[in-house]
C-alpha cells in the first residue's frame, strides 16, 4: 500500500491561483455568440477564471480595419462588444494582438478556415499608428487605470510558419515597433512576447530587448506535452507514449531560470495539441491536468489552459458532442472532467505543505484552507505505461479532531459525461432531456468519508482507480 504523509502544523508554503489567472478560446469572433458568453461566464463564476486570451482580435472578421478606396477605416465597435461583455462578468481580455489587417499586409498566407492572415506588415510604421489607435481607443473607452490591469501579448506562435511569416528577425522588429506604440499611450501599459511555441526563443527574445532597450514586462510562451515528441509519429498517443512523466514541470524550470526573474506567462496548453483527441474527454486529462498544475507551483504567474469551451472552429465547427476538442466544456456547455478537475482545485486554499511520499503514478498534495484542509491525489501514467488501482494510505499528524471528512472523485465512472453518452450510442445531435442527463452525469459527487482520529494524528485509506482525481477534505 502506498504511504502519503503530511504533518499539518509544518511550515507551509503560498499557492496562488495561477491556473485562474487566465483561460484560453479560439478566436475573437466566437465571443459575439451567446453560447460562448454563457459558458465563460459559468466558468468565471464556478471555476474562477479572470482573464480571457483568444486569437484575431485584428482581423478582418472583426472589422477593426479595411481598406476601402484607398483609404483606411476603422471600427473597433466588435471588439468594444466584446470587451464590454468580459467586464460586465468580472473578467479582462488578455489581449493578443493579431492577426495582420488585409489592409496592411504584406502577402496573402492565412491560417485557419477563419483566414487569419500571418504576414508581417507592409510599413511596420503603419502597423504602429494602428496599435497606438486601437489602444488609445481602448483607454478612452475604459480608463487608463483599467487598462493598466490588461496584458498585451504580441502576436501568436511566430516560431511557427503557419503562424508567421516573417521569421524571428521580422517577429522581433514588430514586437519593437509594438511595445513602442503601445508604451506611447502609457508607459505602464503590460506588453510581453515572444508567445511562442514549445518554449522558444525565449533566450534570444530577451537579448534583443536588453541590447535595443525595450520594455518586455512578462514572458509568455506555450507547451503542450506533444510537443517534443511529433518526430516519432503524428499519432497522439504515440507521441505521449515517447514523453517522460512530468515533463511540462521540467520544461517549466527551464523557462523560468531563462527568464531571469521577469514573471511567466503561459498563455496556452493542455493534455494534447491535437483539437481531436479523445482523451481530452475522458478522466486521463482531468489526472493529468491536476497533476501538471499543481506541479507548476512557483514557477509561473500564469498557466492559461486552452480552452475553456468546445466552441471552437479552427479547421471547422463539430457538431458531435464528445469529439476530444480542446474546451472544458462541450459544444453543449456539458462539463467534461477537466472542468471538474478545475473546480476541484478552485477549492482549495492558498496554502500548501509538504507532503512525505512517493509512487510512479500516484501523487498527492495537501492545501490549506481556513478550519480545513484538503488531501489531493491523482493516478496517472502516459499512454501505454502501466496503471492500475492503487490502495494508498495518508496520515495526517499534529491534527485536530476533524468534525467531518468527505471525498470527492472523478475517474472513469465519476463526474464523466461522454461514458454516458457512449452508453447512449454516441447520438451526434442531443435533445434537451439528453442535455440535462449528460450535465447531470458530469457532476461532482461528495461523499461522507470514515476516517480514524488518535493521538492528533488522522489516518484513512482509499483506492485510485486509473487515470483519476480524489479530493479528500477534513474538516476541523
Amino acid at each position: 500500500m502506498i504511504q502519503f504523509n503530511c504533518d499539518l502544523e509544518s511550515r507551509t508554503m503560498p499557492m496562488p491561483h495561477y491556473w485562474e489567472h487566465c483561460v484560453g478560446s479560439g478566436h475573437a469572433t466566437l465571443a459575439l455568440r451567446a453560447d460562448w458568453q454563457r459558458q465563460l461566464k459559468r466558468c468565471r463564476d464556478e471555476l474562477g477564471f479572470r482573464y480571457v486570451r483568444f486569437h484575431g482580435i485584428l482581423s478582418d472578421d472583426m472589422g477593426t480595419l479595411v481598406n476601402q478606396n484607398d483609404a483606411l477605416l476603422y471600427s473597433f465597435f466588435n471588439a468594444d462588444q466584446i470587451f464590454d461583455f468580459l467586464l460586465s462578468i468580472g473578467m479582462k481580455p488578455f489581449v493578443e494582438l493579431g492577426f495582420m489587417p488585409r489592409a496592411l499586409a504584406s502577402g496573402n498566407k492565412t491560417v485557419f478556415h477563419y483566414q487569419g492572415n500571418v504576414t508581417p506588415p507592409r510599413d511596420y510604421k503603419q502597423w504602429a499608428d494602428f496599435i497606438e489607435k486601437i489602444v488609445r481607443h481602448w483607454v478612452e473607452r475604459y480608463g487608463i487605470e483599467e487598462v493598466r490591469t490588461w496584458f498585451f501579448e504580441v502576436w501568436n506562435e511566430p516560431n511557427q510558419p503557419q503562424f508567421w511569416t516573417g521569421k524571428k528577425e521580422g517577429y522581433f522588429k514588430l514586437y519593437k515597433y509594438t511595445v513602442e506604440a503601445i508604451k506611447r499611450v502609457d508607459e505602464s501599459l503590460q506588453v510581453g512576447g515572444p508567445a511562442t511555441s514549445k518554449n522558444a526563443w525565449v533566450e534570444d527574445f530577451l537579448k534583443f530587448c536588453r541590447k535595443n532597450k525595450l520594455p518586455a514586462d512578462f514572458v509568455s510562451t506555450h507547451h503542450y506535452p506533444t510537443d517534443a515528441f511529433g518526430e516519432v509519429s503524428t499519432d497522439t498517443v504515440e507521441q505521449l507514449a515517447a514523453g517522460r512523466r512530468s515533463m511540462l514541470r521540467e520544461e517549466m524550470q527551464n523557462v523560468f531560470a531563462r527568464a531571469k526573474g521577469l514573471p511567466i506567462y503561459y498563455t496556452e496548453w493542455n493534455a494534447s495539441s491535437n483539437p481531436r483527441d479523445e482523451l481530452h474527454d475522458e478522466s486521463y486529462a482531468a489526472a493529468f491536468i491536476t497533476k501538471t498544475v499543481l506541479e507548476a507551483s512557483g514557477l509561473v504567474e500564469n498557466y492559461s489552459f486552452w480552452t475553456f469551451s468546445d466552441i471552437f472552429e479552427e479547421n471547422y465547427f463539430p457538431s458531435v458532442p464528445f469529439h476530444g476538442g480542446f474546451g472544458l466544456q462541450n459544444i453543449h456547455g456539458i462539463p467534461k472532467p477537466t472542468y471538474r478537475a478545475y473546480e476541484l482545485l478552485h477549492e482549495l486554499g492558498t496554502e500548501k505543505l509538504l507532503v512525505d511520499g512517493i509512487h510512479h503514478t500516484v501523487d498527492a498534495w495537501v492545501v490549506k484552507k481556513e478550519n480545513s484542509a484538503t488531501v489531493l491525489l491523482t493516478n496517472h501514467a502516459l499512454p501505454k505505461s502501466r496503471i492500475e488501482t492503487e490502495p494508498a494510505r495518508i496520515k495526517l499528524t499534529n491534527a485536530p479532531n476533524c468534525s467531518a471528512a468527505y471525498i470527492t472523485r472523478i475517474d472513469d465512472t465519476r463526474a464523466n459525461a461522454k461514458k454516458v453518452w457512449t452508453e447512449m450510442g454516441k447520438p451526434d445531435y442531443l435533445s434537451h432531456a439528453q442535455v440535462e442527463r449528460l450535465e447531470e452525469a458530469s457532476r461532482l459527487i461528495r461523499e461522507p468519508l470514515s476516517c480514524e482520529f488518535q493521538d492528533s494524528t488522522i489516518n484513512f485509506e482509499i483506492d485510485m482507480p486509473p487515470h483519476s482525481v480524489a479530493a479528500i477534505t477534513v474538516e476541523f
